[in-house]
């Protein structure tokens, strides 16, 4: 930590950035994209390491206010038996579904039938991993959804670990770092139902490593940023 909470941030990146052209026709790439949108990192002075700077979080207000609906997936693996749940986001609804997280609703039959058709459309997709113990309405990861969503130009989900986000556990099977199996399913789903929008990837801590796992499968994750 720096002087007064005011913090260095630091980025890696692979020796050739993914490459983008913008709306104005200018050339950039990925790191570009990050390091101008990434705000500075403004920390607590008094707190003196980062697990008080975490704990601190849950502390703050609630934060930016994201609805779900969630669809179930049973493992195509069977060495990886079970079900596991993503969220997508969806514009807000009114209700609540017992045992899951506030703003959570599992989608009716008639939506999920109109989920598995698919869209042509060609919206930018973001599927978020969360860390260790949270899921999709943990509020770092609302943080940084929320405003993407709020242009409508974009779509996201988030893969929520087994047993985690009010998910029952199904299996003996529950997840680690390399834990990569769910991601890949969902991927390999997300380009069958919607196959002109480009894929990214963000994930948090432990799901930031897995993540990282999926990426370095030769050519299973390709197009995946």
């Amino acid at each position: 930590m720096e002087w007064l909470g005011h913090a260095k941030i630091g980025f890696t990146t692979s020796p050739e950035p993914l490459q983008f052209k913008t709306k104005d026709g200018e050339e950039t790439d990925l790191l570009r994209i990050v390091e101008k949108s990434t705000p500075p990192c403004r920390l607590n002075p008094w707190l003196f390491n980062g697990h008080l700077q975490t704990a601190m979080t849950v502390l703050k207000a609630e934060g930016p206010v994201v609805h779900y609906k969630r669809k179930l997936f049973d493992a195509e693996d069977p060495a990886y038996e079970g079900n596991f749940a993503v969220d997508f986001i969806t514009p807000p609804f009114e209700g609540q579904e017992e045992g899951l997280p506030p703003r959570t609703v599992y989608y009716d039959k008639q939506e999920l039938l109109e989920l598995e058709t698919g869209s042509l459309d060609s919206r930018p997709m973001i599927v978020a991993l969360h860390g260790l113990s949270g899921g999709s309405f943990e509020i770092y990861l609302r943080h940084v959804l929320a405003p993407l969503m709020a242009g409508g130009e974009w779509e996201a989900c988030c893969i929520n670990s087994r047993g985690c986000a009010g998910h029952k556990i199904s299996s003996s099977i529950l997840y680690n770092a390399r834990a990569t199996w769910d991601t890949r399913q969902v991927v390999k789903w997300l380009r069958l139902k919607y196959p002109n929008r480009p894929l990214f990837g963000i994930g948090f801590s432990l799901g930031a490593n897995i993540l990282t796992n999926v990426r370095c499968s030769s050519g299973l994750m390709e197009g995946f940023h």
